[in-house]
């Protein structure tokens, strides 16, 4: 078990919960990423904000987030990086909440 990541999925099946392989299955924006050692994967009250405000302010949680800023609706991969946080602008605000992924 050494050699599991550090956040799992709150969705985890029975089988997965009950093996020794993390959860394979992709999170929703809904849905929140636990991760060991506690730490917030989340930041809804970043929506509203200016892009370099929410960067501010997950900086200040995160310090080691790799923050990347992309227009609403852009393409991006479906891997799990735990130290990247994506922020989502519409215009020059953040459109919806960004979270650890």
């Amino acid at each position: 078990m050494d050699n599991l990541p550090a956040c799992l999925f709150k969705d985890e099946s029975a089988e997965d919960k009950a093996s020794d392989r993390p959860a394979t299955n992709m999170s929703s924006s809904t849905e929140q990423v636990r991760c060991a050692g506690g730490g917030k994967t989340s930041w809804p009250e970043v929506v509203g904000m200016s892009v370099e405000e929410a960067k501010k302010v997950i900086l200040k949680d995160k310090p080691d987030a790799d923050v990347v800023v992309l227009p609403i609706r852009s393409p991006v991969t479906q891997d799990l990086r735990l130290n990247r946080v994506r922020i989502f602008f519409d215009t020059t605000t953040v459109a919806q909440t960004p979270h650890v992924g």
